[in-house]
C-alpha cells in the first residue's frame, strides 16, 4: 500500500509518497500562502497532492490514505485543526475539505511535531521501541508522545506541548508570552539569545569576536565551544542543563524506551548528544536501578514530518 504524507509548514508545505514500511519514494515541496483564507490554502495543498501522484507516477486508487501534519492546536480525531498561529486555520475542518478536494476517503490530521514523534518512533532512531519521547530544538519545542506504540494527546487532541512545562517560575517570556517555560531556555532562539547575551558580558571573548564577524545562529556556540573559547563552553554548559532538566521530567513521567532530539539543534551531534546522554542517566529518578533510556538523534531529518503524517493513515 501507498500513502501520501503532508507536512505543513510555515514558509512551505513539503508532500510524498510513502510505503507501509516507511520509505519515501518521491516527494515535493511548494510555497505556502499563510495569510490567505483557510480553504484556499488547502486548494493549493490538494494541488500539490496532485501533483506527487502525477510525479511519483502512482494511480490515486493506489493511495490508500492522506496524512497531514500541521502545527498548532489539533483535533485529531475529528480531524479539526483548531488554531495555528503563524498560518490562516481557525476551527478549519481540515480533514473534511480535504476529502472533498482529493477525492480519497481515508484522510487524518494532527499536530506536526506528533507526527514527527510517530514517524521517527516506527521508522528512524526510535525504530523497535513502543515508547518514546521526541523533543523537536527549533524556533520553539515540540514534543510527541508516543505510548505502547500510539500517540499520546491528551483531551481532544489538545496535551503533548512539553515545550510548554515551567522550569522556571516567572523567568524569560517564552513565544507564548507565558514566562518560565522549557522553550524560553530550550529552543534554538533561546539558545541564540543566551549566547548573544555573553557575548555582550564577555565581549573580549572569542565568542563575541567570532559572532561579530559571522552573526549568531543556533551553530554559534557549539563552533567556539570546539575551538576552547571559556565562555562558549560555560554557555553550552548551561544550555545543555536547560535542555537536560526538560528530557528529565519528561522521562520522570513516561519512563521510554528512547528520547528522540531532532530540529535544528539536533544538527550539532555528539557535541549536544553526548551530554544530554549523561545528564539524563545520571539525573533521572531511580537512576541506578531504572531501565536505561537511550537519548538518541533523529535520523528521518527533514522526512519525518511526511513520514509520520503518512503513518497516521496505517
Amino acid at each position: 500500500m501507498k500513502y501520501i504524507g503532508v507536512d505543513i509548514g510555515g514558509m512551505s508545505v513539503k508532500c510524498g509518497i510513502v510505503t507501509e514500511d516507511g520509505k519515501l519514494l518521491y516527494k515535493e515541496t511548494a510555497p505556502i500562502k499563510t495569510d490567505d483564507e483557510d480553504v484556499a490554502i488547502l486548494k493549493d495543498i490538494a494541488a500539490l497532492v496532485d501533483s506527487v501522484i502525477k510525479g511519483g507516477g502512482v494511480d490515486r486508487q493506489d493511495i490508500a490514505g492522506i496524512g497531514i501534519g500541521c502545527p498548532g492546536s489539533v483535533y485529531d480525531e475529528k480531524g479539526i485543526v483548531r488554531y495555528s498561529c503563524n498560518i490562516n486555520f481557525r476551527n478549519t475542518l481540515m480533514a473534511d475539505i480535504m476529502r472533498k478536494l482529493c477525492g480519497i476517503e481515508n484522510v487524518r490530521v494532527s499536530n506536526d511535531a506528533n507526527c514527527a514523534a510517530l514517524g521517527e518512533t516506527k521508522f528512524g532512531a526510535g525504530n523497535g521501541a513502543k515508547n518514546s519521547v521526541m523533543v523537536t530544538l527549533g524556533t520553539g519545542v515540540g514534543t510527541g508522545i508516543v505510548v505502547d506504540g500510539r500517540l499520546l494527546t491528551g483531551n481532544k487532541s489538545a496535551g503533548a506541548e512539553g515545550g510548554h512545562i515551567q522550569i522556571n517560575m516567572g523567568g524569560a517570556e517564552c513565544g507564548c508570552k507565558k514566562r518560565g517555560h522549557y522553550e524560553a531556555y530550550a529552543s534554538a532562539t533561546a539558545l541564540m539569545a543566551q549566547t548573544e547575551a555573553a557575548c555582550k558580558k564577555h565581549p573580549e571573548s572569542l565568542l563575541a569576536e567570532y559572532a561579530k564577524k559571522h552573526g549568531i545562529d543556533g551553530k554559534t556556540v557549539f563552533a567556539c565551544a570546539e575551538m576552547g573559547d571559556k565562555v562558549a563552553i560555560a554557555t553550552l554548559k548551561r544550555y545543555i542543563k536547560y535542555v537536560g532538566m526538560g528530557l528529565v521530567t519528561f522521562a520522570n513521567i513516561f519512563f521510554p524506551e528512547v528520547i528522540i532530539i531532532g530540529g535544528g539543534v539536533s544538527n550539532a551531534g555528539d557535541a549536544l548528544l553526548k551530554p544530554l546522554q549523561r545528564y539524563v542517566s545520571k539525573n533521572v529518578y531511580g537512576a541506578e536501578y531504572a531501565p536505561k533510556i537511550k537519548v538518541a538523534l533523529a535520523t528521518l531529518k527533514n522526512d519525518a514530518g511526511i513520514i509520520g503524517a503518512a503513518t497516521l493513515c496505517m
